[in-house]
């Protein structure tokens, strides 16, 4: 039976090990070899296109949120919905986008200064904007997106690294385009409440 006054005992099992100074498992920029039956090269190639992929996507992912907080106007309601629909879809690219950089055996980047400092796409300026100027840079960024997606798919598949060009097609190419479709059609001069007669 223990003395009521005794000091406690201390396990170092239970205590976390918390471990702020130790070396890189993997440094940035390297391709850790995985039996996925593709070339090394192949991989090096898919992971330096993705990781920029990565930046500009997340780039684009922020600008959504960006503009779903300050959108303002009578398509107020309608913008904001969608702004923060298409904030979800680009992050679920941003998610496979990264998860296709680890399975080829590279590193995505992951970082906000990163991301600021590779990306393609333009800052925005701290302040809010007009609803045309918010699509507008939207549209921009989409085309900034499609543009060397489409570069990077036929890379990959004359390299024979067909996941990342499907990857590339099926999910980046459709999904950029689509939204480009829903946005662009908010910049259409039509009245809102009455037509010409």
């Amino acid at each position: 039976m223990t003395k009521r006054h005794e000091a406690p005992v201390l396990s170092d099992y239970a205590r976390p090990l918390a471990v702020h100074d130790a070396k890189e498992l993997q440094h940035y920029g390297t391709v850790a070899r995985l039996p996925i039956a593709l070339d090394a090269s192949a991989c090096v190639a898919s992971v330096e296109n993705l990781n920029q992929l990565l930046a500009d996507t997340m780039t684009l992912r922020d600008l959504y949120k960006k503009h779903h907080w300050q959108v303002s106007g009578p398509t107020f309601y309608q913008l904001h919905l969608l702004f923060d629909k298409h904030f979800k879809e680009q992050g679920e690219l941003v998610d496979a986008i990264a998860e296709r950089i680890q399975t080829l055996g590279g590193v995505s980047i992951a970082m906000a200064h990163d991301v600021a400092e590779m990306t393609m796409i333009p800052r925005p300026p701290r302040g809010r904007d007009e609803v045309p100027v918010q699509i507008t840079r939207l549209l921009h960024a989409h085309e900034v997106v499609l543009k060397e997606t489409r570069t990077m798919a036929r890379q990959a598949a004359e390299a024979g690294d067909d996941g990342t060009n499907d990857l590339l097609v099926s999910e980046v190419i459709r999904t950029n385009e689509l939204q480009v479709w829903f946005v662009a059609e908010h910049l259409v001069d039509t009245p809102l409440v009455a037509h010409e007669r």
